[in-house]
């Protein structure tokens, strides 16, 4: 079992990256998220995933996005490629905020998750929104930041629905600057 990866990045696409360590030279595929985090020198978490055909690796840049990842593939029906599109379309602390808001919309937004899959996810994952919020490594704060906005933005009697999608779309880091995002984008919902 490979359980990280630290190199070299040699070629990289949004997809996948080359990573030479010490020489060997590893294809992992990734998301759009780490892709964007992406240096010369990388350290990855990864996951390898044995199938009769092929043996994948897939790396990620924070512990939180690993975990996500083996939590949806152990999901019936979602493989590989649906957990890297839902880890490519969110952030861990994003993805928390929707399965807390229990919004089968914004896992619609996924590419590839109909309706029946995506009800299917969010009841598996009841629960797990906490738990993802507690283990994130470095978006912890951001990932609090999240739960915070949603919090106050409940208060101020928005739908958890209509809470999730606003700060899906926002950029900020912090609560009070996630707060004002998110309401100027709920004037317009």
């Amino acid at each position: 079992m490979i359980a990280a990866l630290k190199g070299k990045v040699e070629y990289k696409e949004p997809t996948f990256v080359h990573v030479d360590v010490n020489g060997v030279v590893y294809e992992v595929f990734i998301s759009l998220q780490t892709y964007s985090s992406l240096q010369e020198n990388v350290f990855l978490h990864t996951v390898m995933v044995v199938r009769e055909d092929a043996q994948l690796l897939y790396g990620f840049s924070t512990k939180a996005e690993k975990k996500l990842f083996e939590r949806l593939i152990k999901i019936s029906g979602v493989g590989p490629k649906v957990a890297m599109a839902i880890c490519s379309t969110y952030t861990p602390s994003q993805f928390a905020t929707v399965i807390g808001a229990n919004d089968v919309a914004g896992i619609k937004r996924v590419p590839g998750i109909g309706p029946k899959s995506a009800g299917r996810i969010l009841v598996e994952l009841n629960g797990f929104d906490e738990e993802l919020l507690q283990n994130s490594d470095t978006a912890s704060s951001t990932s609090l930041a999240y739960a915070q906005a949603a919090e106050a933005l409940e208060a101020l009697g928005f739908k958890k629905e209509q809470i999730s999608k606003a700060l899906a779309q926002c950029q900020a880091e912090d609560t009070p600057t996630l707060v004002k995002e998110a309401l100027k984008l709920l004037k317009t919902i």
